[in-house]
């Protein structure tokens, strides 16, 4: 797994980017935040857009910025492929023409992706000859991450590409982005300010507020921080969790998933068995019971767990972090956590009402 150190300060006119981040990045990494909070003005300093004076930038054992020593690589020398909120492809250029602008640019000896490999990856086989007018919104986008795919980078930086889509156009693309990673191996750095973006793409997060990063981790932990929230608001806090299909009821209309050797059940999904799908715990539909409840209840869904954290949030409400294998978070009363004497290290029964699919989530 590739570090990432970036060192900037830059004072701009509205506000100042400083940053002092030392991570890992695999996957998908989504740079998250509201707007202003300096997401692209960071993603354009590592890809050497703009210029801190006093910068350091290393990507694994690679410098390509370091002021100190007169070292500022410009972009085309930097191995990244950067795709814009706007496609900005060549409209005198059918597709195929587009995609392999880069490639033919680039050493055979750093060639590492192939155009077969990136048009079966992005399902643009179909597109090949079309004009760049003749294209949707999603189409032109799949094409301009094809394009920056085929200069073979190191690092793929997109900042915000389904900006400019509307939501039908976001839910086609987004497959093929979270395709990418898996078969190509790329690290990607993934600026956005849409939660459904990052619930169904991230596996981890740098959190921006304000010109500096306000924290980083993998998806479930920073989701469930206190800063987090703060962004979200009240209601959006809760759990991202990995599982497995494991059956297909059909005669219930449910689809059971394994978490940790734990049931899920969920509305009946066309999922395949065996795949892992990505699912979303909101933390009001999570309810605590302190014992195995004996009687019948019309919950399926229930988790034991450890109370890791109180954290008080208003006079009427607190979140309970709990250790399931990983976060999760119950809102509750005050009232409640008196009545059931809640404190960290006790065992509890997560009763979970509502477990949804990231892909269901609309902004």
């Amino acid at each position: 797994m590739s570090h990432l150190r970036a060192r900037f300060d830059l004072p701009l006119s509205t506000f100042r980017l400083n940053v002092n981040l030392d991570v890992p990045i695999a996957g998908i990494t989504a740079i998250f935040g509201s707007s202003g909070s300096g997401k692209t003005t960071f993603l354009r300093c590592l890809a050497g857009l703009e210029r801190a004076p006093q910068g350091f930038m290393q990507f694994g054992e690679e410098v390509w910025q370091d002021e100190s020593r007169g070292r500022c690589l410009p972009l085309y020398e930097r191995p990244i492929g950067y795709v814009f909120q706007e496609p900005r492809l060549f409209p005198h250029y059918d597709v195929r023409s587009n995609l392999l602008y880069g490639y033919k640019r680039i050493p055979l000896d750093t060639r590492r992706v192939a155009p077969e490999q990136v048009i079966a990856i992005l399902g643009i086989g179909h597109l090949l000859d079309r004009r760049i007018h003749k294209l949707s919104g999603g189409e032109q986008q799949r094409v301009a991450i094809g394009r920056a795919l085929l200069t073979s980078p190191k690092l793929l930086l997109l900042d915000e590409p389904l900006a400019s889509l509307d939501l039908q156009r976001k839910q086609e693309v987004l497959p093929f982005i979270r395709q990418l990673h898996e078969h190509l191996r790329i690290p990607v750095l993934y600026v956005s300010h849409g939660l459904t973006e990052i619930l169904q793409l991230a596996d981890r997060v740098i959190l921006m507020k304000e010109g500096h990063v306000a924290g980083t981790g993998l998806l479930n932990e920073v989701f469930t921080t206190l800063d987090f929230r703060a962004q979200l608001g009240p209601h959006r806090i809760g759990a991202i969790l990995n599982a497995r299909v494991i059956h297909h009821d059909l005669q219930y209309g449910l689809t059971q998933l394994d978490f940790n050797n734990h049931a899920l059940f969920v509305p009946i999904q066309s999922v395949p068995v065996g795949q892992t799908v990505r699912v979303h715990i909101f933390s009001n539909d999570v309810s605590l019971v302190l014992a195995q409840t004996v009687v019948p209840t019309s919950i399926l869904n229930i988790l034991k767990a450890t109370v890791v954290e109180v954290r008080e949030i208003d006079q009427s409400s607190v979140d309970v972090v709990l250790d399931i294998g990983t976060p999760l978070v119950a809102s509750i009363t005050r009232k409640s956590l008196m009545s059931l004497g809640l404190k960290p290290g006790q065992l509890v029964f997560a009763h979970i009402k509502t477990v949804a699919l990231n892909e269901e989530f609309v902004e």
